[in-house]
């Protein structure tokens, strides 16, 4: 069965990582080398596993659009980004092809793992979702 895991951050993660001064302290070269070495040891564990079906970190918040239905005039209402620095988006995904819900925790419950500072690792989550092959799917508890 596949499934999503999905990381989160936000703009201002996104600043400290490169390296701005954001009022906490930013990430170093280091820190964030040992980061991109971990992500890089984990996703080819999962392709030599067998498990990776695909994965993409995705771009800062600030060059996101967000596009809703104005519901006065029917024609759709796009806002650029940034937003505000706590609301958290989705910062990157891995949908992984495992035997059950119990697996893709497992690897999800990796991710605890990264290198980063304190304040990063305390804070950071992912969800783990499984992805629908049909609409009836929908309906299921």
């Amino acid at each position: 069965m596949k499934y999503m895991i999905l990381s989160y951050g936000s703009q201002l993660d996104y600043d400290e990582m490169g390296g701005k001064d954001t009022g906490r302290a930013a990430w170093t070269g280091e820190e964030f080398a040992a980061m991109g070495a971990f992500m890089e040891a984990f996703n080819q564990e999962l392709i030599d596993s067998g498990e990776l079906v695909e994965t993409r970190a995705l771009a800062a918040p600030v060059l996101t659009r967000r596009v809703a239905p104005d519901l006065r005039g029917g024609l759709p209402v796009v806002t650029d980004g940034p937003y505000a620095e706590t609301q958290e988006v989705l910062a990157g995904y891995w949908i992984v092809d495992v035997d059950g819900f119990d697996r893709a925790t497992e690897i999800a419950a990796r991710l605890n793992d990264v290198p980063a500072p304190a304040h990063v690792r305390a804070a950071a989550y992912a969800d783990v979702r499984p992805l629908m092959d049909e609409r009836a799917e929908l309906l299921e508890p």
